[in-house]
């Protein structure tokens, strides 16, 4: 005999990797987006769910409103955040789409333009983008017209077009991971100034745990010879280990079994124009394999 209760957890249940969906690509942490996910149930039990026609839809408002007041905190957090911060990576090998009918506003790169964003904006173009929703129904979410909506969606659009070349598959993205990787290992200088874009960005996420830039490095040249200048130190003693982070090739750094970092590219017809170093190891624990020591 099942209760009302038992009821509510499966309703939740089935609708819950589309709500994690939501809650991570506003708030680009796995922790975080746990954390809300948690509140999102304790909200749902305590309801009077007898007034709820339609649970999926609540339980995303519900979700969304959270997530887009998590998101103004969390910039808050952001500001004294120790050198670059970096979204926290997460495992899409079982979930390519993490929830979506698509798997838009997932990979690394775009998950760090869209904090760019108003949190509002970023909701709408979430909902809107990866989830398909009508612009309808996110004007009710949001609780703003859906011309306001629409504009959102379109001004999101607009800047991610113009903030970042088309990217290039991920067949590409992963022969130039491993072409960038062979590269760097070797200390290679002519072979990572071929690899790399003209205005390529290198960032290292430390947050003051872990040994890590603590500025962007900017630039082919520069780039290349920073790569260039650690080579002998990093990789010694390092074994690699290819996961698949927000649906993009990526590798696990580790050293005596002991992953300390994790690394990804983005990149377009011009070559690679973003690296990414998690080296936080509160950010690693979502794509260590089960077993893996961390840092």
């Amino acid at each position: 005999m099942t209760t009302d209760l038992d009821d509510a957890a499966a309703t939740f249940g089935e609708v819950r990797p589309r709500l994690f969906g939501i809650a991570y690509r506003m708030l680009g942490s796995v922790h975080e987006a746990e954390d809300l996910i948690q509140d999102v149930w304790m909200k749902w039990q305590a309801y009077d769910r007898s007034k709820v026609k339609e649970p999926a839809a609540f339980l995303a408002t519900i979700t969304t409103r959270l997530a887009i007041n998590a998101t103004q905190s969390a910039r808050v957090r952001r500001e004294t955040y120790i050198g670059p911060w970096l979204p926290e990576p997460v495992d899409t090998s079982a979930d390519p789409a993490l929830g979506a009918e698509r798997g838009e506003a997932l990979e690394l790169a775009v998950l760090l333009l869209l904090e760019k964003l108003s949190p509002t904006q970023r909701a709408a173009y979430v909902l809107r983008e990866a989830f398909g929703y009508p612009y309808d129904e996110i004007a009710e979410i949001i609780q703003l017209s859906e011309a306001n909506v629409r504009q959102l969606v379109s001004r999101s659009r607009k800047r991610l077009a113009d903030e970042r070349r088309e990217p290039v598959d991920a067949a590409e993205q992963h022969r130039l991971l491993k072409a960038f990787l062979a590269a760097a290992q070797q200390g290679d200088l002519a072979s990572l100034e071929q690899l790399l874009a003209a205005d390529v960005a290198s960032y290292a996420d430390g947050g003051g745990v872990a040994r890590a830039s603590r500025i962007p490095v900017l630039g082919r040249t520069q780039v290349s010879k920073y790569l260039a200048s650690f080579a002998s130190r990093f990789w010694v003693g390092t074994t690699l280990t290819w996961v698949e982070a927000n649906g993009r090739s990526a590798v696990l750094i580790a050293r005596d079994g002991v992953a300390f970092a994790l690394v990804t590219v983005s990149a377009s017809a011009e070559g690679i124009d973003q690296i990414q170093w998690a080296m936080n190891p509160a950010k690693l624990t979502s794509v260590t394999p089960p077993g893996a020591a961390l840092s």
